[in-house]
């Protein structure tokens, strides 16, 4: 644990480097908490002891709002910031230095048992918030994955992933994806609405001041018909 300490004070920019940074990670962060309940259920869950695993991380789950099954296998340095929302699979592995941002579902296919469902992240992996990983897929080393990005395939090493699906959008430092998306010009629903409320309004104005004319006119014309 005081390993995973140091990785939060080096990864969490919001922890103050200093002793009382320490008694914050200890007391507060959720990262820090939930990987206490896990590494102890998932020691229990190895040596089969049956139910207690999944019971400490329950009370883990509700302390902290991250749902890590006792059976998946995480490695060395590994970080969840904020972590509300964090789903980690049964047969999930994840090596060493990965970080998870809140809502990451690292989540299963199919429901056959003693077979893999979950995905395997190698080591060096950023998971952006929101981002589902889905099935037994592989991310290689050092590969990055956008907020709210949808992966069901395999990642090679050096890779940004984003959307969806997941499409790869640089290997290393170079772009391979060109994004269309004019993101100054956004389409604005509500805008388009008002628009065409003021469009309509506009043709009822025009068609009332033709109405207006008309009386007007016909006014005019029974007042010259008088003797």
């Amino acid at each position: 644990m005081l390993s995973l300490i140091k990785t939060i004070l080096e990864r969490d920019p919001a922890v103050r480097k200093n002793i009382f940074g320490v008694l914050e990670i200890i007391l507060s962060v959720p990262g820090f908490h939930i990987m206490f309940f896990f590494r102890l259920a998932h020691f229990l869950h190895q040596i089969k002891i049956p139910i207690f695993p999944r019971f400490l991380m329950n009370i883990g789950k509700i302390l902290t709002g991250i749902d890590i099954h006792p059976g998946a296998k995480i490695g060395k340095n590994f970080f969840i910031d904020h972590g509300t929302g964090v789903v980690i699979g049964e047969t999930a592995i994840i090596g060493d230095n990965c970080t998870l941002y809140q809502g990451v579902t690292l989540g299963g296919t199919g429901k056959e048992k003693f077979r893999k469902r979950h995905p395997t992240l190698r080591n060096n992996i950023t998971i952006g918030s929101g981002a589902k990983i889905l099935g037994p897929v592989i991310l290689g080393d050092h590969v990055k994955v956008g907020a709210n990005s949808v992966v069901t395939m395999d990642v090679p090493d050096n890779c940004t992933v984003v959307g969806i699906p997941g499409r790869i959008a640089r290997i290393r430092d170079k772009k391979i994806l060109d994004d269309p998306t004019d993101y100054i010009n956004l389409f604005d629903p509500e805008q388009n609405r008002i628009q065409k409320l003021k469009e309509e309004i506009g043709k009822l104005e025009n068609e009332f001041e033709e109405w207006k004319k008309q009386v007007q006119d016909k006014s005019r014309c029974e007042g010259e018909s008088l003797p």
